[in-house]
């Protein structure tokens, strides 16, 4: 490697130290703080919202590069506070006192400095009962205040993004996605602010075009939040999620969270907050997918809005300049209760499948539409058509039928109206088990149901009689680094837990000493590195509990009503009773839904008839 040498040099040919003028120091701040027009947005907003802004209107052009105006009812600013706010380390939100008691967004006085040094801000603000002022700060030259007129609050307009410092302009990306970030900048804030309205308009050639217009939400803290995520989610998320309100050890959670059956391919749905500051925060994001990670497979992913509300004393916000990373004075603190508080919901959710599972049978059930058609026909109601009828009843079909054995008579089915997932009709292909609801029918995979119904039946004997551990007759001796050693040996009690005994062994090496007994003959060495990956990702691991519960869901599959097997009605009805009394049987092990429902009118709908 060559180091290169330093190019400002004294006579002796040593580096010499130097104090950085102010407008170099504003532009490296504005590399921390200010890394895209989102980053920007972010601030600005941000300084709004801290203002007490009642309605917020951002506009941009060109992705955010060529304009960005923040314009907010707050309380404004005086001719003499303009100067100070572009001052580096001058803020409102602090007096410097004490840093861990921080209850504002902002409060390193750093954003509005920043911005000055790398573009073209100018600043439009009025304070009750003062006249308006107007500040200009191009590339860090600053101009003194001079009155304007404006209303009430504040307008901050920032042009020409990095035209002081045109080498990061290179690093953007298309206006496009520079604008995509923007958006989703401000449907975070918006969640974290429902009763505050936000306007987004995207400025072109022809005038604004609106983005996105959210009225402010009223009604308590659930209310506001349950609007603000129909208008920015769409109803079918809080058709789907489930409340959450949970508290313990001083921490809170509230927010939304969504059954399994809505999970996403990707983790673009998932929000998450600390006393409603947007974060991305591994610990968190950690928890969220452990406490889904028993009714989810590895490639789906939950999604969630939720905000942990902690004393500000018990977390530090002051992690990095973007203030995206917290750090928690008892992070197992936080992390248990996202678990334990998401799991119990979940639990409580019982049979409970999304909604959207039975908008995707209906659309699965409608016949392709021909590819060349003329846009008349495109909008006319085609009929499916349909073999002639054969001349046996339903009943007598041998697609459609009740398997009876002969020796028994038929067992009278329950009312329909009695129970959620009503009473057994018929069983179709040996698979399919058809019920009768009060409005509507219901379809169940009888083999995904019951194998969820055993699932959870040995994980509650398991828990109940604790994990079995079978000692190995030799130790497996793991070679490590010593910070590697140290890690896995710090998540001892927690591996022991799930039946995987670690110890020292001396240097960086680890004996594992006793394996789960579920799990059979295992290679130790290999265990041992991916449980270090997680820990290194997330901090904790579910590996071991996984690789069990997997077994686990492997018994349950041989053990569970296979398919084709002829199921007699009162089997069924019994299986649906256990559905409706177990927890999670909405959805199979792997998140795929065990039943779905169709209501009379999307059945008439089908044919045509509504």
């Amino acid at each position: 490697m060559t180091l290169h040498t330093p190019k400002i040099a004294g006579a002796s040919g040593r580096p010499v130290i130097r104090q950085l003028d102010e407008a170099a120091i504003n532009r490296i701040a504005a590399g921390e703080v200010v890394e895209r027009p989102a980053s920007a947005v972010k601030e600005l907003v941000e300084n709004a919202l801290d203002a007490g802004a009642g309605r917020i209107a951002i506009d941009y052009a060109d992705g955010g590069k060529t304009l960005i105006r923040v314009t907010d009812d707050g309380c404004g600013m005086t001719a003499d506070d303009l100067p100070l706010a572009l001052a580096r380390h001058a803020t409102s939100k602090i007096d410097g006192s004490d840093l861990l008691d921080i209850r504002s967004f902002g409060f390193r006085g750093e954003a509005l400095p920043s911005l000055g040094a790398v573009g073209r801000l100018t600043i439009t603000s009025r304070a009750e009962g003062q006249e308006a002022a107007r500040i200009a700060c191009d590339g860090g030259r600053l101009a003194p205040p001079r009155p304007a007129a404006l209303s009430r609050g504040t307008v901050v307009e920032l042009r020409d993004l990095f035209h002081a410092t045109p080498a990061r302009l290179k690093f953007l990306r298309s206006d496009r996605a520079e604008a995509q970030a923007i958006h989703e900048v401000v449907r975070r804030l918006a969640m974290a602010e429902p009763s505050v309205g936000f306007t987004l308009s995207e400025i072109g050639p022809e005038g604004p075009r609106p983005i996105l217009r959210l009225e402010p939400e009223s009604g308590d803290l659930f209310d506001a939040l349950h609007g603000r995520l129909t208008r920015l989610l769409g109803a079918d998320f809080t058709a789907n999620a489930l409340a959450i309100d949970a508290s313990r050890d001083g921490l809170r959670l509230v927010g939304y969270a969504a059954l399994p059956t809505y999970s996403r391919g990707s983790s673009a749905r998932q929000y998450l907050f600390v006393n409603g500051r947007p974060v991305t925060d591994r610990l968190l994001l950690g928890a969220l997918r452990a406490a889904y990670f028993d009714v989810l497979s590895r490639d789906r992913h939950p999604a969630a809005v939720l905000n942990l509300i902690v004393d500000p004393e018990r977390v530090d916000v002051n992690v990095h300049p973007a203030k995206a990373e917290v750090r928690f004075r008892e992070p197992d603190a936080a992390r248990s209760l996202i678990i334990t508080a998401l799991r119990s919901a979940l639990t409580g959710a019982g049979h409970r499948a999304s909604t959207t599972v039975a908008s995707e049978t209906l659309a699965a059930f409608r016949p392709e539409q021909p590819r060349q058609q003329t846009l008349a026909s495109a909008f006319a109601f085609q009929a499916p058509t349909f073999p002639a009828p054969a001349p046996q009843g339903f009943a007598e079909a041998p697609m459609a039928r009740i398997a009876e054995t002969p020796a028994q008579p038929a067992v009278e089915a329950p009312p329909a109206e009695v129970h959620p997932l009503g009473a057994a009709r018929a069983q179709l292909h040996e698979n399919w088990i058809v019920a009768q609801t009060a409005d509507g029918i219901v379809i169940v995979d009888q083999h995904a149901a019951h194998e969820r119904l055993v699932y959870e039946r040995l994980k509650a004997q398991m828990a109940e009689r604790g994990i079995a551990r079978q000692p190995l007759l030799i130790p497996e001796i793991v070679s490590l680094s010593p910070a590697d050693a140290a890690l896995i040996l710090s998540a001892a009690p927690q591996l022991a837990e799930a039946g995987l005994v670690v110890e020292p062994f001396g240097g960086g090496a680890v004996a594992l000493t006793e394996t789960p007994a579920i799990l059979g003959a295992v290679n130790g060495a290999a265990l041992i590195r991916d449980i270090l990956d997680e820990l290194a990702d997330s901090g904790h691991s579910q590996l071991t509990r996984a690789r069990i519960d997997a077994v686990l869901s492997r018994m349950a599959c041989h053990g569970s009503v296979r398919s084709g097997r002829q199921m007699r009605p009162e089997e069924m009805n019994a299986l649906l009773r256990e559905m409706e009394a177990t927890p999670n049987s909405g959805q199979c092990n792997h998140g795929r839904p065990t039943w779905v429902e169709l209501k009379l009118h999307d059945i008439e709908r089908l044919f045509g008839r509504r």
